[in-house]
C-alpha cells in the first residue's frame, strides 16, 4: 500500500467515524476540492507533509492522533 492509499483509507475511516463529510472536511482544512479528489481516488502518486497537516487540522487532531494507525506502521507500506 503507498502512502497516498494509506492516508486516503485514514481520511475515510475519519470521515465515517467524526460523521462529517467530505465537503466539510475540505472547508475545514482549506483542502481544495480536486486536490482531496485526488487524494480520494488514488490519482495522487504522493502526499505532502503539509497536506497530511492540513487534512488533520480538519478533523480537529494533532498530526501525532491523525498518523496514530496500524496503515501507517505496516511493513507493507510502501515509500516512494
Amino acid at each position: 500500500m503507498t502512502v497516498n492509499n494509506a492516508v486516503a483509507k485514514r481520511v475515510s475511516r475519519l470521515l465515517a467515524e467524526k460523521n462529517i463529510s467530505q465537503y466539510r472536511l475540505e472547508q475545514n482544512s482549506g483542502i481544495q476540492h480536486g486536490s482531496m479528489q485526488c487524494i480520494m481516488n488514488g490519482r495522487n502518486k504522493t502526499v505532502t507533509l503539509s497536506t497530511v497537516i492540513m487534512l488533520a487540522k480538519g478533523f480537529d487532531m494533532t498530526l501525532i492522533e491523525f498518523l496514530d494507525d496500524e496503515l501507517f506502521t505496516s511493513d507493507a507500506l510502501e515509500l516512494e
